[in-house]
């Protein structure tokens, strides 16, 4: 998280959104690709890699776990790694501000090294549940403390003699799932990690890529296990991270619900398991094509166009949430401008981001006045239809970044300007999001000024 003090920001109704939204690197590819570097033995290229702040701290984790990294110039990364088992023992915590996913996976890569760490993390980080990780690295023989809750700070002993498991994940969620993979890598002998519900696949798909002997067997009831054969050495990769789908998902969306607007967005990340929101957006109605569908570094991508949408409420699967659980403020933004009630069920996992976003989502629709019921894992919403939200509301973001760019969005088709209360935090995952959305037209201002 930054160490800025909160600015405050307003969205007002715009003309037409028009151009091209190159949005940066994926985010969930960025700190795989720096973290597999490190574990890997020689030197590992890195190009489009996202530097936003949570990038960046998992890049200082493994700066200080000794891995050496040089940035060579914008999103071109290079990492000498210490090889499997190789981090080094720390002088200091490590810090990784607002992101859960740099800090839950490098804890899978500990927990099988004989060294010791203490985790930790801003104020949003501190209150996230860590035991969903650390309990299921304990069977590796991994032992740590943790605050009431398995609360950060978080200090975790990697196991000094590791062992194989075979272990059903508990919950949808590919951090929990990837942090198992990364320490099964040094445990020697046969790993065995099964999901129900299918989440994110990029650790397995870059591990292929790192040499790393792996497995992935479909189930009869739709899940899948991951093997994987510890004590592999992994060798550098040249990493080309694509365009991130989460925040594509902005001007994506912005694009919709603003009248007369067209926006490109190229070279997006398109694989399967991520492309939820396009495929509910799809279903609502929403003008989106896919030019130039092609694969790079073995993931799919595409250039995306966007056009202004009359949308209609729909019914999402819950079993369609893992594949958009970052996506679901935006979408239901797009909701709002809809014909018609949009529910979304499935989304418990909400509850534990950044922030109660199921909440703060509920609150912002409602603060903007768009009638909202909220249920234990889900929402119904009642579309506006265009140009429909009133707006005028003032929204708390709760240090959530995806609730202050969902809402700064809304502001550029409600009838009055929104308003939400802090956008220090966007910088850790989109840190050109004012320049680019305003490059396209989109009408911010901080407020009081």
């Amino acid at each position: 998280m930054p160490d800025n003090p909160p600015r405050s920001m307003t969205a007002r109704r715009s003309g037409p959104l028009q151009g091209t939204a190159a949005v940066p690197g994926d985010k969930s590819i960025s700190h795989r690709a720096l973290i597999l570097g490190a574990l890997a033995i020689g030197e590992t290229r890195i190009a489009g890699l996202l530097e936003a702040e949570d990038v960046l701290n998992t890049a200082k984790a493994m700066r200080a776990l000794g891995a050496d990294l040089l940035r060579d110039g914008k999103g071109a990364w290079r990492v000498w790694g210490r090889g499997l088992g190789g981090l080094a023992e720390l002088e200091s915590v490590l810090d990784f501000g607002n992101s859960g996913t740099g800090s839950r996976l490098v804890m899978g890569a500990v927990a099988t090294t004989a060294m010791t760490a203490v985790f930790t993390g801003d104020e949003s980080l501190r209150r996230r549940p860590m035991k969903r990780v650390l309990e299921p690295l304990t069977l590796f023989g991994a032992e740590y403390s943790a605050r009431d809750g398995g609360l950060m700070p978080v200090t975790l002993k990697g196991a000094r003699q590791p062992l194989a498991i075979e272990h059903e994940v508990a919950v949808a969620s590919a951090q929990v799932k990837s942090a198992l993979i990364l320490a099964a890598l040094n445990a020697p002998g046969r790993s065995r990690v099964v999901q129900r519900a299918l989440t994110r696949d990029h650790t397995e798909q870059m591990l292929r890529a790192f040499g790393a002997k792996i497995a992935v067997e479909e189930l009869k009831d739709g899940g899948e296990a991951v093997e994987v054969t510890g004590e592999v050495d992994l060798k550098p990769a040249t990493v080309d991270v694509p365009r991130d789908p989460s925040s594509a998902a902005f001007p994506l969306v912005a694009a919709l619900i603003v009248p007369g607007s067209e926006v490109t967005l190229p070279g997006v990340l398109l694989n399967p398991r991520r492309i939820g929101l396009i495929d509910a957006l799809k279903e609502m109605g929403a003008d989106i094509t896919i030019n130039n569908a092609r694969e790079s570094g073995g993931e799919n991508v595409g250039d995306l166009v966007a056009k202004f949408s009359s949308l209609k409420g729909i019914d999402v699967p819950a079993e369609r949430a893992p594949s958009m659980i970052d996506e679901y403020p935006i979408l239901a933004v797009a909701a709002a401008f809809a014909e018609g009630t949009t529910t979304m069920r499935g989304l418990e996992e909400l509850r534990v981001k950044e922030s109660d976003r199921l909440a703060a989502i509920v609150a912002g629709l409602r603060a903007n006045g768009v009638t909202v019921e909220e249920t234990e894992d889900g929402m119904a919403i009642e579309g506006r239809g265009p140009g429909g939200v009133p707006g005028g509301g003032l929204v708390t973001t709760h240090m959530d970044h995806r609730i202050a760019m969902s809402f700064l969005v809304m502001g550029l088709a409600a009838r009055d300007a929104v308003s939400v209360d802090d956008v220090a935090m966007i910088a850790t995952s989109f840190p050109e999001f004012e320049s680019l959305m305003r490059g396209l037209g989109a009408t911010f201002y901080l407020r009081n000024s």
